[in-house]
């Protein structure tokens, strides 16, 4: 999905309205409907969503200099300790695969071997937790829009969905089709110039750095391209929308 919106068609389109009263109609023009968009809260969510697209477009996350990653980046949580996960721990991850299919010519199964042999990208980036801890940490790995298109993805699909549907506490999170071409979206395998960690999310994680933390997926196992999220969870596009987040976590 690609599509160039101004700021003179933003300001045109009503989208800015103070009140928010002419959101919904310009949001539906420029297909920017979330899929939480229901509830109390789905009036905001929705103007979070397309306001922030609209402003922000394909704008870059700040990247930094190799002195400022800290120290000590910090892990949340405890890795997956189901017998499949240790199993694949044992054997240094070799068996792994990451599968994707959906609305894709190609579906593929592929190695972490595989994976580096992809066009390797770095960057070096804040990790921003919800909570209100952050971090800045070198991010390696292979661009989402290379693995898409050695799929053969079909960029005009709403959404790219992503998950580890086989390990213990399994999730899923999804992003736009903009989102996910965005040269900053990264499948990763490793972490200031070593593997990744396990604690990060070992041996693959979603990078998205335009992102709040919990949009950053670990243990990543499945892609999907599609147009409906109706059969994921409770359909609002997110594990953690399921519960109490914004599908969107734009920062």
């Amino acid at each position: 999905m690609k599509s160039v919106i101004s700021r003179r068609n933003l300001i045109t389109s009503g989208v800015a309205v103070a009140a928010g009263a002419g959101v919904a109609g310009a949001a539906s023009q420029f297909g920017l409907i979330p899929p939480d968009c229901g509830g109390i809260f789905g009036p905001g969510e929705t103007l979070t969503y397309a306001a922030h697209r609209l402003l922000t477009g394909d704008s870059l996350a700040r990247e930094f200099p190799r002195e400022k990653i800290s120290p000590k980046p910090f892990a949340k949580g405890a890795p997956p300790s189901d017998e499949l996960f240790r199993s694949h721990q044992a054997s240094g991850f070799s068996d792994w695969k990451l599968s994707v299919d959906g609305m894709v010519a190609r579906p593929v199964s592929l190695s972490i071997a595989e994976l580096k042999k992809l066009p390797v990208r770095r960057q070096i980036t804040l990790f921003v937790c919800e909570e209100g801890w952050s971090y800045i940490a070198e991010w390696i790995g292979v661009a989402l829009a290379d693995v898409l298109e050695l799929a053969g993805a079909d960029l005009k699909a709403k959404y790219v969905v992503y998950a580890t549907p086989k390990l213990q506490r399994s999730r899923y999170d999804s992003v736009d089709m903009a989102e996910a071409l965005h040269p900053q979206t990264f499948v990763t395998y490793g972490m200031n110039a070593s593997e990744l960690p396990i604690g990060h999310g070992g041996p693959l994680r979603m990078r998205l750095p335009r992102q709040l933390g919990y949009k950053n997926l670990k243990y990543l196992t499945a892609i999907t391209v599609t147009d409906e999220l109706s059969k994921y969870g409770k359909g609002r596009g997110s594990s953690s929308a399921d519960g109490k987040y914004s599908w969107y976590a734009g920062i």
